[in-house]
C-alpha cells in the first residue's frame, strides 16, 4: 500500500485542474492556421469558399477540416470565423497572410457598341469566349450550352440553385471557374453560375469578377484593371 501526503495529493488535485487548459493550450498551438481564404458563392445558410487552394462547401454551425466555421449567411454576405476571429465577408472577399501582388497591374479599354453594351474577348478555364460586362449579374453568368461547350462539369460540381428569367424560374448551378481572362487580365477560382436554357445568350461578366478588380470610365470608354494590393 502506497501512502499519499497530504501535499503530494494536492500537487495531483492542482494537476488534474490544469488538464484541461494544458490540453486546450497544445491543441490551439497545433492549430491548422489558413493562409488564403476567399469566399466564392453566397446562399441562405451556405457558403462557398476555397481555404488555401481547397473548395469547400460549409454549412451554418458546421467547421470545415481546416476549422473554417460558418456563423450565417445569405445571397449578400456571410458571418464566419477564420483563424479563431468572426467577420463578416462579401461575395469575392479574401484574406492572404502571404499573398503576392499581381504584376503588371493590366488594363483593359473597351469601346460600347450601336447599343452602348460593352463585349470584350476573353476565356474561361483557357476556353475563348466573349462577355458582356454586366454590373447587375451577381455571378459570371452562362447558359448550358456555353458550359457544355467549355467542359465545365456543373452538375456534378455545382451547387443547385434557382435563377428567375423571362421564361420563368428555371435551374441553375453555381460553380467555380479555375482561370478566367478577359484580355491580358487574368483572375483565379471566380464564381460563375450556370442557367439551364439558352439564357443569357452572351456570356456575362458579373460582380464576381469585377468586384476583384478596379472599373472606371473615361467619357464612353470603360476601363479595367488589375488592383495594386
Amino acid at each position: 500500500m502506497v501512502l499519499i501526503s497530504d501535499e503530494e495529493n494536492h500537487n495531483i488535485n492542482t494537476m488534474l485542474k490544469l488538464l484541461p487548459c494544458l490540453l486546450m493550450f497544445f491543441l490551439s498551438a497545433n492549430a491548422y492556421a489558413v493562409d488564403k481564404f476567399t469566399v466564392s458563392g453566397l446562399f441562405r445558410n451556405k457558403a462557398i469558399v476555397i481555404i488555401d487552394g481547397k473548395q469547400r462547401l460549409l454549412i451554418a454551425g458546421k467547421s470545415s477540416p481546416e476549422g473554417v466555421m460558418l456563423i450565417s449567411a445569405n445571397a449578400k454576405e456571410a458571418v464566419i470565423e477564420v483563424n479563431g476571429e468572426q467577420k463578416i465577408y462579401t461575395l469575392g472577399q479574401h484574406i492572404s497572410s502571404n499573398f503576392t501582388p499581381p504584376a503588371g497591374g493590366n488594363t483593359v479599354s473597351i469601346t460600347p457598341d450601336s447599343i452602348g453594351m460593352y463585349e470584350v474577348n476573353g476565356s474561361i478555364n483557357e476556353f475563348q469566349v466573349k462577355f458582356v460586362v454586366d454590373t447587375g449579374a451577381t455571378y459570371v453568368s452562362m447558359n448550358s450550352n456555353h458550359a457544355n461547350r467549355i467542359g465545365i462539369d456543373y452538375k456534378g460540381k455545382g451547387v443547385k440553385s434557382q435563377t428567375e428569367t423571362a421564361s420563368g424560374i428555371v435551374d441553375s448551378y453555381v460553380v467555380i471557374l479555375k482561370k478566367v481572362m478577359v484580355d491580358n487580365i487574368k483572375l483565379d477560382n471566380i464564381s460563375g453560375v450556370v442557367v439551364e436554357g439558352d439564357y443569357p445568350t452572351t456570356i456575362l461578366l458579373g460582380n464576381s469578377f469585377l468586384e476583384r478588380i478596379s472599373m472606371q470610365r473615361e467619357g464612353r470608354m470603360l476601363l479595367l484593371k488589375e488592383p495594386n494590393y
